[in-house]
């Protein structure tokens, strides 16, 4: 049987192993992917601020527990994000630079969410993870613990894409099927939401689509055609759970599936790498990519350089 915590760190591998597969392919296409690599199936290089933002909210999470207040999470980013910003953020995306700015300004939670124009943004849905691993077997708190630590950063779409990676991946730690997972994705978010719209549509095509057609026809369901950012919450998050799904829960088959969508690749890949690491355990993460995940450097977030993902999985489940 799989333990918890051979789960909590297949989910945190999993996650690392997608941020750095995914990451060569940010902002492509599938065509250009395909004509660059043909099929991306090996780590080049380390991951983004992805798996440095899931760390830093697991280390927040592990300090208050199920009482965890959106203020702390503020207080988190003033004193060790904010602080120690002695010049531009390198790596961060629009939401997380538009807090930092927010919380400069001395705005509060929900404000800071708020304040900045990127709230719909997959920032929170990339570091929810650990709300999940924390929470295993109970999605509703999960879900609730990700839109807490989302109101610092996020509003709308932003919260609901969170919700749905963190309360499907209290359910993936049960070792539930693909199915069951997404299902509880999508009841952790409004039925008629942006978000579960996408999840229902990027879902339908997973399941009646070959898989040399998957690209194309994901994007021709979720992708807001020549809209020029790809850190869309709904559209990450559907492109992350139909990577999953079609790669029937396996992490190198889901994975390699999310990292060759193109768009945010780092960040669908993490996803889709954390739901199914956290459903198959830490033996199902290839060897080849867990042996390059080591200590992140903290180019994005100094204040977690040298920390592993093994250690933080651990540190959650020893705080569950």
């Amino acid at each position: 049987m799989t333990s918890v915590r051979d789960r909590a760190r297949g989910c945190l591998l999993g996650l690392a192993a997608g941020d750095a597969l995914g990451a060569p392919a940010e902002n492509l296409a599938p065509e250009e992917i395909a004509a660059r690599w043909g099929v991306l199936t090996e780590i080049e290089r380390g991951g983004t601020d992805d798996t440095e933002y899931t760390i830093f909210a697991a280390t927040v999470l592990l300090r208050h527990g199920h009482a965890l207040t959106s203020e702390d999470v503020a207080r988190a980013w003033r004193e060790e994000i904010v602080a120690r910003l002695d010049g531009p953020m390198r790596g961060a995306g629009f939401s997380e630079l538009g807090t930092v700015e927010a919380l400069r300004r001395g705005l509060r939670p929900p404000l800071t969410g708020r304040w900045h124009a990127h709230g719909w943004s997959d920032g929170l849905a990339m570091r929810a993870a650990p709300y999940g691993i924390f929470a295993a077997g109970d999605p509703d708190e999960a879900a609730r613990l990700a839109e807490t630590d989302g109101r610092v950063s996020h509003t709308g779409e932003g919260i609901f894409g969170g919700r749905a990676v963190a309360a499907a991946v209290a359910v993936a730690m049960t070792g539930a099927s693909p199915a069951e997972v997404a299902a509880a994705a999508l009841r952790a978010v409004p039925e008629d939401s942006w978000t579960a719209r996408s999840l229902r549509a990027a879902l339908d095509v997973a399941a009646r689509t070959p898989r040399p057609l998957l690209g194309r026809t994901l994007h021709d369901a979720v992708v807001m055609a020549h809209y020029p950012w790809t850190d869309l919450a709904p559209e990450a998050v559907a492109l992350a759970f139909a990577a999953y799904t079609a790669g029937g829960g396996e992490v190198e088959a889901s994975v390699v599936i999310a990292a060759n969508l193109g768009r945010d690749a780092d960040t669908t890949a993490a996803v889709a790498g954390a739901l199914a690491g956290a459903g198959r355990g830490e033996a199902a993460v290839p060897a080849r990519w867990a042996e390059r995940i080591g200590p992140v450097a903290g180019r994005c977030l100094p204040v977690v350089a040298g920390r592993d993902v093994r250690d933080v999985a651990d540190e959650i489940v020893k705080g569950m």
